[in-house]
């Protein structure tokens, strides 16, 4: 009997390679090469997705396009585009514990009062513990079944013949293939049934929510393919002991991929934050250095933030630089401006910088507001608090225009902040917003304005 064939694919990247090495050429990731066996050609037959068709033309008109279906909660909705695609597949990661199986079993109930029959895959939780868990969030429903199994050939079979209108795998790392050896989790088998899940989805014209872990950097579990092959992906993120939650889309062949969902975790599950701007102010110190609010943008929605930041002497032979909420090189690229530009010395100073909330910003219009809080913290003054800010700091110091100032200060005049320092450059494309602007074009000129507003 011959040996079976053996090769090392990436666990991050699914590079192949032919022995065991310690650093992946591809993705230059540290131990993530496994041994996987080969499957010979022809054992392993992978059907096409959807039955065989004809070329369509792309100006027919004769198949509209699909109707989306409502998920329940408007802010999920919000991220999807305007709601569920039919024969779309879906990938939902997030923290153990951050609420994943609750947000899938709520949409679940709510699909199978309106509009039909819903099957919830659990692998990782028994029939007993599952139903614990709908009975608290009152998810409960005549036409919401769940089944608890790991064999992607019998969910196949199920989904085929039970004729659901939405299906939940909870969690793809669970689900295996008896067509490969490797163990649940796997590289291959994640990537075999995830594919699986795509034939079902598209032939079937079922929507399907996959859930998957995510690792210590924060990402899913699983080859990068995972997340080419699905039509979207969405993030669970939030702090375990807070009660806030965001729902961020980072793929979406249906819609935009910068919107954000916010909820909030109660006893009785998720629920939507319309208006997530008072939640994010609503503890806002006063009268305290180091704290001024953002007007930030997420896809189409403006969202008010608070910035925080504190500079104090340093008491170790490298002074510290602790930043969560925010981009850790745009700090230090703020700093090394304000050094250089403003004369502030930072070098000898610890910095901390946090977004409140457990908001993440990635757009550079938070430049301007993080400079002014480092500023407000250096020198241990106030800044007003009907003051906001928003730009982009350049190396020169110079202040970039931004898009969607128009938006940021309605969202700020709705809450009663009355100045703004921004950009010259989108001051002049401003139409009346009840709010004082304050154009700069130099990072120094900003800085005194604050200090004298």
């Amino acid at each position: 009997m011959s040996k079976p064939r053996t090769q090392f694919v990436c666990q991050s990247c699914g590079n192949i390679a032919a022995k065991w090495m310690g650093k992946c050429p591809e993705c230059a990731e540290w131990n993530t090469l496994a041994e996987e066996p080969i499957v010979e050609e022809g054992t392993h037959k992978r059907p096409s997705i959807v039955a065989a068709s004809k070329p369509i033309p792309v100006t027919d008109g004769t198949q509209p396009p699909p109707t989306r279906i409502p998920s329940g909660l408007s802010e999920c909705d919000r991220v999807l585009g305007g709601g569920i695609v039919p024969g779309s597949l879906t990938l939902v990661g997030g923290d153990p514990g951050i609420g994943k199986s609750t947000l899938m079993l709520q949409l679940s109930q709510y699909l199978a009062a309106q509009t039909g029959s819903v099957l919830y895959v659990s692998g990782e939780e028994s029939f007993s513990q599952a139903r614990l868990r709908a009975d608290r969030l009152k998810a409960v429903h005549d036409r919401l079944f769940i089944y608890t199994e790991t064999s992607v050939g019998n969910i196949s079979k199920e989904i085929q013949t039970g004729k659901y209108d939405f299906v939940v795998v909870d969690s793809i790392q669970s689900v295996y293939s008896s067509q490969l050896s490797g163990v649940p989790g796997s590289i291959s088998q994640v990537r075999e049934c995830a594919n699986e899940f795509l034939r079902l989805a598209k032939g079937q014209n079922v929507p399907i929510m996959l859930v998957g872990h995510v690792t210590k950097d924060g990402t899913i579990a699983g080859p990068r393919l995972l997340e080419h092959l699905v039509d979207t992906v969405l993030y669970f993120e939030g702090e375990g002991r807070q009660s806030l939650r965001i729902l961020r889309g980072v793929k979406n062949r249906f819609g935009s991929t910068n919107e954000i969902g916010v909820f909030e975790m109660r006893d009785t599950g998720l629920h939507p934050v319309p208006n997530p701007s008072a939640l994010f102010l609503n503890e806002r110190p006063e009268g305290v250095s180091g704290s001024i609010v953002i007007p930030s943008v997420e896809g189409t929605r403006p969202l008010l933030v608070e910035v925080q930041a504190l500079v104090g002497d340093s008491h170790a032979g490298s002074p510290r630089r602790t930043v969560t909420g925010v981009n850790p090189n745009r700090i230090s690229l703020i700093l090394a401006v304000l050094e250089k530009r403003a004369g502030l010395h930072f070098s000898d100073r610890d910095v901390f910088v946090n977004v409140a909330g457990g908001v993440k910003l990635d757009e550079p219009a938070t430049d301007l507001a993080v400079a002014l809080a480092l500023v407000s913290s250096f020198r241990n003054v106030p800044l007003p608090e009907k003051l906001v800010a928003f730009g982009e700091v350049g190396l020169a110091g110079e202040v970039r225009a931004v898009d969607m100032a128009q938006q940021r200060l309605a969202e700020a005049a709705k809450f009663g902040f009355d100045r703004c320092i921004l950009p010259r450059g989108c001051a002049r494309n401003i139409t009346a917003s009840g709010v004082t602007l304050l154009p700069a074009s130099e990072l120094e000129a900003s800085l005194e304005m604050a200090m004298e507003a």
